[in-house]
């Protein structure tokens, strides 16, 4: 009998209990020049040129937004570098080295709790725009759009569900920085004049539910609360995240900011804590590296612009290092895939996962349904499929497949091993057309 698809294999359980390793010191730190929202940029600095710390040095167009790129370290600008982004392009880095004093811009300064409580929504979406916020859960949308919604808003939600496998960087985040995080709700709160937050996590994350009912003692009347939701993939999906938050569900393409709803990832709403507080950009996050090809999984906490070379040796190396390998920047189900280990980690990278490299043969469609019935947005996957095999550019629109949200369920769940997703962000390029 075929059933719908909604848990997936816990991978996550020895990962998530151990603690996060520091390693913020690489030689050299990268930034990217542009990324899959912006793919054009200006440079401020030329070689040779000194930099600080948090300094702007340069920035990405979007069109109709901007992008502002901070060096993660103070240093020497070196020049440009290829390596392979998140979104499995080999583009241009600025490659920084690293002079390992950590000299700040004059930029960075710090905000008493009096000035932080004058500012404005306006002003702290100043202060986001400019530090180059952007969605820390790997969407990379920049945070300061959120901000301007002239909507009322009357209830904040923290994502802190973290339901693909594999990944617990959001996880250790939670357990380690606790307070940055409430005080990260607390500003997006007063920005919004919002009396209700809630921190989402998967009821089955025992360890976070105990700590933060005691945490969240001390902050009694704030309006902040805990909000256990089910175990079940993709519910860190906004949409599913918050009809089990809320009882509200959405409409296709609806915002949320429609139902007086706006929601950040964890990592991101430390990210406007640093912001408000420090004028500070974001120059490190946590990772996960993990998989059945890494030796030692292990959580680490990096400078934005390390390479994932040097981190892989902190894992113990390749388990099995005479296989091929597999390596996926994001989660296994909606991450993407990269030639080689010669990738930087950016602001959105969220983990590396290396697998063994494995051949799996496809097998034609049996029509069991499987993928159909997984699908959380109502899809026809083989039919989308079938249409892209047949170039029925009519057929592809009609079927509408740019409701997908690449959850990657489809693929997961087909008896016949077929890469459906694959067949899908096909479908959404001649959808576009």
């Amino acid at each position: 009998m075929i059933e719908k698809t909604r848990h997936i294999k816990d991978t996550k359980k020895l990962v998530g209990q151990l603690p996060t390793i520091r390693y913020v010191e690489p030689k050299y730190a990268f930034c990217a020049t542009t990324n899959a929202r912006c793919a054009k940029y200006e440079l401020f600095v030329k070689e040779g040129d000194h930099v600080n710390k948090c300094q702007q040095i340069g920035v990405r167009n979007g069109g109709f937004f901007e992008q502002p790129i901070h060096s993660p370290c103070s240093g020497t600008f070196v020049g440009l570098e290829k390596h392979y982004h998140r979104n499995g392009k080999l583009i241009d880095f600025i490659k920084i080295e690293n002079d390992f004093k950590d000299t700040f811009d004059p930029s960075c300064k710090e905000r008493t709790p009096e000035e932080i409580a004058k500012l404005t929504k306006a002003e702290m979406t100043e202060i986001i725009k400019k530090c180059g916020l952007v969605g820390l859960g790997g969407s990379s949308f920049p945070t300061y759009i959120k901000f301007q919604t002239d909507k009322p808003i009357n209830l904040i939600l923290i994502n802190g569900i973290e339901c693909e496998p594999y990944i617990t960087s959001d996880h250790r985040i939670m357990l380690e920085y606790p307070y940055r995080i409430i005080n990260g709700i607390k500003y997006v709160m007063q920005a919004f004049n919002c009396k209700k937050a809630l921190i989402c996590i998967k009821s089955k994350y025992k360890d976070i539910e105990a700590a933060y009912k005691e945490i969240l003692k001390e902050f009694e009347g704030s309006g902040i609360e805990l909000c256990l939701v089910k175990n079940y993939y993709p519910q860190g999906w906004e949409v599913a995240m918050i009809k089990e938050a809320t009882g509200i569900k959405l409409n296709p393409g609806e915002l949320p900011s429609n139902r007086g709803i706006i929601n950040f990832n964890v990592s991101t709403i430390i990210g406007v804590y640093k912001a408000i507080k420090y004028n500070m950009p974001v120059v490190k996050r946590n990772i996960t590296i993990t998989g059945d090809g890494i030796t030692h999984p292990h959580n680490f906490r990096v400078l934005v612009g390390t390479p994932i070379k040097e981190l892989i040796p902190l894992c113990g190396g390749y388990k099995n290092p005479e296989k091929d390998k597999v390596f996926i920047l994001g989660g296994p189900m909606m991450g993407a895939s990269v030639p080689s280990d010669d990738c930087i980690i950016t602001k959105t990278v969220t983990s590396i996962i290396v697998f063994d490299k494995a051949s799996y043969k496809e097998e034609p469609c049996v029509r069991c349904g499987s993928c159909v019935l997984s699908c959380p947005v109502g899809l026809e996957p083989v039919q989308i499929m079938n249409a892209v095999k047949s170039l029925d550019k009519e057929r592809i629109k009609a079927l509408n497949p740019l409701k997908c949200i690449e959850c990657g369920l489809c693929a997961y769940s087909c008896t016949s091993k077929i890469q459906v997703t694959d067949y899908i962000r096909r479908a959404k390029i001649f959808a576009k057309l």
